[in-house]
């Protein structure tokens, strides 16, 4: 029967293209055919490909345009055939029972892969390339899809009142209303787009997502060494670019941040920040509903440090999350009195402390707190995060 199939040689070596190494499947087919004494059929009379193979050239070509429009290093081809083609290919298997055969997609996207690897003088990567050219071979058209570049880095947040991310606004959902004054946002600028822009453009991506560390509250400072983030851009016109001169241009656009130590990141890394539980070191200025002696305060202070609270779902996020309890470490607390009504204190906690209910008790929701081991009415003025206790 198989000396009867009208295949051209490539089509009929790949009915065993993994048997063996180091010969193509052309060569496989001339082989076979000269033992089966079977009839050499003209590719475009192939009842497999259809004639497919001769275009594998021109195919390269059109893969070749479609990579040069995203700067890279690495690439790799991928192809699309016609539906009708695939089920074939796969009943003629079944019919002749064989267990070796390479599909035509396969032999397609190594092959392409291997001439513009040639002339392009690129690398062709199989776990994470750079850009992905997907050719349609029934219609003569490809597609890319772009890798995205992540940036690692470490900011500051020296203003009040801006969110780390972009936050869209909650009555329009982002389309701009009289609530936002149609900007589509409820704050005019966050953490991400101070930084994200100018990677835009500096990178030509189509658009930027920040992953950070945790993040602080919005009227809260960064400061320290910064929180780690890594900035994601997709879909980048260029990946190879001077990011010191990126550093530069997002310190000198904006005073509100500062970002240092940009280097390229990958996924992964991504994946360890977002799973970072660092502890994190605070300043916060209290101010008591009445004096205080500065002997109990120092007292109160020296007898929470090092000790657990009991913290239920805030009042002020239960809106939005489970109300449960969660028990947290208090590293360290000093505190400096300003007044008998006024003192900075230095805590330092176990991550996902909610740090203003550990000093104002929340009603009664965090045990034990400042406030409640004082006797008084505790107000959060200000808070800054001092350092973020990781491994850098």
């Amino acid at each position: 029967m198989m000396a009867q199939l009208k295949l051209c040689d490539t089509c009929l070596g790949r009915l065993y293209g993994k048997v063996g190494r180091g010969a193509t499947n052309a060569a496989r087919g001339e082989f076979v055919r000269a033992v089966l004494e079977s009839e050499r059929w003209n590719v475009k009379d192939c009842q497999m490909c259809k004639g497919l193979v001769d275009d594998i050239g021109k195919l390269a070509d059109l893969a070749i345009t479609t990579l040069g429009d995203w700067e890279h290093s690495t690439f790799l081809i991928g192809t699309k055939f016609d539906p009708e083609l695939v089920e074939a290919e796969e009943s003629l298997w079944a019919e002749l029972g064989v267990e070796d055969a390479e599909s035509i997609k396969a032999e397609f996207n190594r092959e392409i892969g291997k001439i513009v690897e040639s002339r392009t003088g690129k690398t062709a990567e199989f776990s994470s390339p750079d850009v992905v050219a997907i050719i349609d071979t029934l219609y003569e058209t490809a597609d890319a899809q772009v890798s995205p570049i992540f940036i690692y880095g470490r900011y500051k947040k020296l203003t009040r009142g801006i969110p780390q991310t972009r936050w869209p606004c909650n009555e329009c959902n982002g389309k701009g209303c009289a609530k936002c004054n149609d900007t589509g946002k409820m704050y005019q600028t966050s953490v991400e787009e101070q930084t994200g822009i100018p990677a835009l453009e500096i990178s030509g991506g189509k658009d930027h997502r920040f992953h950070g560390m945790g993040r602080e509250d919005i009227d809260a400072l960064m400061l320290g060494t910064g929180r780690p983030f890594v900035l994601e851009i997709k879909e980048p016109r260029k990946r190879f670019f001077d990011l010191g001169e990126l550093e530069q241009d997002i310190n000198r656009g904006t005073n509100d941040i500062e970002v240092s130590g940009l280097r390229i990141s990958d996924r992964d890394e991504v994946i360890r920040i977002k799973e970072a539980r660092p502890a994190k070191k605070y300043r916060v200025k209290v101010h008591f509903a009445a004096p205080i002696p500065q002997e109990k305060i120092f007292e109160v202070v020296g007898s929470l440090g090092g000790t657990r609270v009991a913290q239920r779902t805030p009042n002020r996020v239960l809106h939005r999350r489970a109300d449960r309890e969660r028990q947290r470490e208090i590293k360290a607390i000093e505190a400096d009195v300003i007044s008998p009504d006024e003192a900075d204190m230095v805590i330092t906690t176990e991550a996902g402390t909610y740090v203003k209910e550990f000093v104002h008790g929340d009603g009664g929701r965090t045990v034990p707190s400042v406030s409640g081991e004082l006797g008084v009415a505790c107000e959060v003025k200000t808070l800054d995060v001092l350092e973020i206790l990781d491994e850098e």
